[in-house]
């Protein structure tokens, strides 16, 4: 194991990716405790664990690594970005024209990830305005005023700090995406989920005796879940053609996973479960609040729909059946006992469905689960925030897929690998 672990850091460019990825990292974690200007700190933590930890507050701070309990540069966490990214792969579906870029190719792909950029300063902008109005009434924090020196330019300045800590966040991700290891906005929100498993520990070993030997049970039920579902695959056997007179055809396979989209579908229904709620407390409507509050039998069954459905659609999205039929027809490949061409795309459509059906009711039932024990076993806020399903579903997968990326980089300069 040592020695697999080791073999990391022998190839030169994996360990650099390391490196940035973590300093990346680092700092992000320095940004969530910087503070913003015209704001003081202090008083608004304090509020904030008065307050703020038991409403859907404390899972926007989960999401912002405990930044927004600071109103720090990094407040808004990486969730503004998350959310414009959904919006726009629901637009290209809907727009003729976001649906031509996208099949453009690269120069299309770049435009779509601009359009996503603007719209990510905007939605940022909009929600960093109506934290600081909140902050400033007191809705959000038990009716007292954490901005009682609230003026027109403070007000400036902490958006535009605010805005500004989302792009750079925004940027940071981009940066880890195409020079670290792993997808970088993935990583920022695993960094942030794991910077509260301390205070949910804590929390955990204060607990009664039944919280303190069930939660382990589940987590560890949890992990082997996830890891279960997620290295599933089907392979679908690929015969090529033979070359020359003499050569032989080749046979290799093609590996369809269960959950093709990873923790994706996981990320992005956390995103739009947090909406509802949000806009509750930023306009004060209690049903919103209520009705949509993390575990509320509302948010789990929305939950678990939501998550379904990003499973299927970020499939489609991953995987084109014809596009995979045409590449092997190309190239002469063919699946034995289907025709190639037409066949083959709906073959490849009818077991990408059978295989995505259950893998998607599959990671839904694991993200729900958890979430209704934790609420039914009398667990704490901090601990059903932290290691809730959700939550674990997201660390879990995120490390997976890291370390995926990790063993492919190792196995590509023949050295052993630590994924068996």
């Amino acid at each position: 194991m040592f020695s697999a672990l080791g073999n990391i850091f022998r190839v030169p460019d994996l360990r650099k990716r390391l490196f940035v990825t973590a300093f990346v990292l680092a700092l992000y974690r320095l940004g969530s405790w910087l503070p913003t200007p015209g704001v003081d700190t202090a008083t608004i933590r304090d509020l904030f664990d008065q307050s703020g930890s038991g409403t859907i507050l404390g899972y926007l701070n989960l999401f912002s690594g405990q930044a927004l309990q600071n109103l720090s540069l990094f407040a808004l966490g990486i969730m503004p970005y998350i959310t414009a990214s959904i919006i726009m792969q629901l637009l290209t579906v809907v727009i003729p024209t976001l649906e031509k870029m996208r099949k453009d190719g690269e120069a299309g792909q770049r435009r779509i990830t601009q359009y996503t950029r603007y719209l990510t300063v905007a939605l940022a902008a909009g929600q960093s305005a109506a934290y600081v109005v909140v902050f400033h009434n007191g809705s959000a924090l038990g009716g007292t005023n954490a901005l009682p020196n609230l003026n027109i330019r403070i007000f400036i300045l902490i958006v535009l700090t605010l805005t500004a800590g989302s792009t750079l966040l925004m940027w940071m991700g981009e940066y880890i995406t195409r020079k670290g290891v792993g997808n970088g906005q993935s990583l920022l929100i695993f960094a942030s989920i794991l910077t509260s498993i301390p205070t949910a520990i804590t929390a955990w070993v204060n607990g009664g005796v039944f919280q303190q030997l069930s939660l382990p049970v589940m987590i560890l039920a949890v992990i082997l879940a996830v890891v279960f579902i997620n290295e599933g695959q089907r392979r679908i056997p690929i015969q090529y053609a033979r070359r020359g007179a003499t050569a032989v055809g080749q046979t290799t396979y093609m590996p369809l996973r269960v959950n093709m989209a990873g923790v994706i579908p996981v990320i992005f229904a956390a995103a739009v479960l947090l909406l509802p709620p949000t806009v509750g407390q930023l306009m004060g409507v209690d049903f919103l609040t209520n009705t949509f509050a993390p575990t509320a039998w509302a948010s789990i069954g929305l939950e678990f729909g939501l998550i379904v459905m990003f499973t299927f659609f970020y499939t489609a999205v991953q995987f084109n059946p014809q596009e995979q039929a045409d590449n092997l027809k190309k190239y002469g490949g063919f699946i034995p006992g289907i025709r190639p061409g037409r066949p083959t795309a709906q073959f490849l459509d009818h077991v990408m469905v059978r295989l995505t059906l259950p893998g998607a009711l599959y990671l839904g039932t694991i993200a729900v689960l958890p979430t209704i024990f934790i609420r039914y076993a009398g667990f704490s806020q901090a601990t059903a925030q932290a290691l809730g399903g959700t939550s674990v579903l997201i660390v879990v997968g995120v490390a997976l897929d890291t370390m995926r990326q990790v063993q492919s980089q190792v196995m590509m300069r023949h050295y052993e690998g630590f994924l068996k």
